[in-house]
């Protein structure tokens, strides 16, 4: 019912970008500019200034970027009231995920909202976790679900379960008998990294460093975009590689890969991350209620740890030594 020129505007106005802008709305480049166009055209003046593949908000621009701001919240109030009222879990939600998380436990959670919550449409939008807590901060993503610590005042972060980080390695390689492996040993041998601002090599990162060493300390000799791709590259005897364990089940049963445990041991947070003060659409506390209770009910089947309040500290504040990687 919000004026859908004023909701792709809005997204324009936000990312700063029509190329972002048609991602997260799931249109088109040329539709999304035609929607600007429109609402230009009903202002009789330009919104956006272009300049050398840049855009920036015209003074009228920032104006109806305020009011759009208020207009598309206060809409959003009123849906979410009326539907309270008439007892409707209605809507759409897009989330953010990271991208093991999203390969790997929202499909089965997703779809057993979906049995439950029918009338809610949900679109999925997947990147490392840099990008998924930027795009909660930028107010693009109704709820994100993250792999790594998020140390940000504002944002409201849950940490659902605790998931092991394990080295991989070829069936036949050296270290395949082994129970447990410390850095030390790993630096001898060719090293598969995640991309930079992954959660993955972020958390690996750190604790790199906690042993006294760096990730310039290891034998890297390439980095890959997702787990599949890293995990292919070990069955291919390219190198080993630190993965999260909820990503290995598959090649365990098949024999393909070996795990072993680091030591010291290596364990993350999988959290789910909003906006402390965004008004929230019924919808999102539906499915923040039901992932956490799914979140957790699968962790103790699959044998995880859930979080103690003092991982929730560890994970979510921020520490005078630690940084937000």
């Amino acid at each position: 019912m919000a004026d859908r020129r004023l909701q792709v505007f809005y997204t324009v106005a936000k990312v700063l970008s029509f190329t972002k802008a048609a991602e997260t709305l799931h249109m088109t480049q040329p539709a999304v500019t035609f929607q600007v166009k429109q609402l230009e055209e009903f202002f009789n003046t330009r919104l956006f200034d272009r300049t050398h593949n840049k855009i920036t908000l015209t003074d009228a621009g920032k104006v109806v970027y305020a009011y759009a701001e208020k207009i598309l919240d206060h809409y959003e109030k009123m849906n979410s009231e009326v539907r309270e009222l008439t007892g409707e879990v209605t809507g759409s939600l897009l989330i953010g995920a990271s991208t093991t998380i999203a390969e790997y436990m929202l499909p089965s959670l997703l779809g057993a909202f979906k049995k439950q919550f029918e009338d809610v449409n949900i679109r999925l939008q997947v990147g490392n976790t840099d990008a998924i807590v930027a795009m909660v901060e930028n107010n693009m993503i109704d709820l994100g679900v993250v792999e790594a610590p998020v140390y940000n005042k504002n944002l409201e972060v849950e940490v659902c379960r605790l998931d092991e980080m394990v080295l991989i390695v070829p069936e036949k390689h050296p270290l395949a008998n082994r129970d447990k492996v410390s850095v030390e040993e790993i630096r001898k041998y060719p090293y598969i990294s995640r991309e930079e601002g992954s959660g993955s090599r972020s958390v690996i990162d750190h604790y790199i460093r906690e042993q006294g060493l760096s990730y310039s300390d290891l034998n890297v000799v390439m980095e890959m975009g997702s787990p599949e791709a890293v995990k292919m590259a070990v069955e291919a005897d390219v190198g080993i590689a630190i993965v999260s364990r909820t990503t290995t089940v598959k090649e365990l049963k098949l024999g393909s890969i070996k795990a072993i445990t680091l030591d010291p041991p290596l364990q993350r947070p999988f959290s789910h991350v909003r906006q402390k003060h965004k008004f929230r659409h019924r919808a999102v506390g539906e499915l923040l209620e039901f992932a956490v209770d799914y979140c957790k009910e699968k962790a103790v089947e699959q044998g995880f740890q859930l979080p103690s309040e003092e991982d929730m500290k560890k994970y979510t504040s921020r520490k005078s030594t630690a940084s937000n990687d």
